[in-house]
């Protein structure tokens, strides 16, 4: 789940969105939310608007029909596959072969 907070300065244009990328180290949920520890980091770095896991954007970057503000963290790096997609294929046939033989097998058995 992804969540926003968004920040505006009263009378004044906004010239750069500040994104930060909150990362607690663990799953959260109704039993384990987030808390004032997880937030420490971000709210140290909002006062200024620092870089450490965020980053700004010019605001002049933003579509302006759409102000789309999803925007990926190009400190985070090209995401990166472990396998071709020949892998893939190949994988799928291996489990499609072994799917046929647990078939056949308890089809012996009926």
């Amino acid at each position: 789940m992804k969540t926003v907070v968004l920040f505006f300065e009263k009378g004044a244009p906004t010239r750069h969105v500040w994104y930060y990328q909150l990362d607690p180290g663990r799953n959260m949920g109704k039993t384990n939310s987030l808390n004032d520890k997880d937030l420490k980091e971000f709210v140290a770095l909002q006062a200024s608007f620092a870089d450490s896991e965020s980053w700004s954007v010019d605001v002049k970057g933003i579509d302006q029909t759409s102000f789309d503000l999803s925007v990926k963290n190009p400190s985070a790096g090209e995401e990166v596959t472990g396998r071709t997609p020949q892998d893939i294929l190949d994988e799928i046939s291996a489990l499609d072969a072994e799917s046929t033989d647990v078939l056949a097998t308890i089809r012996g058995l009926v």
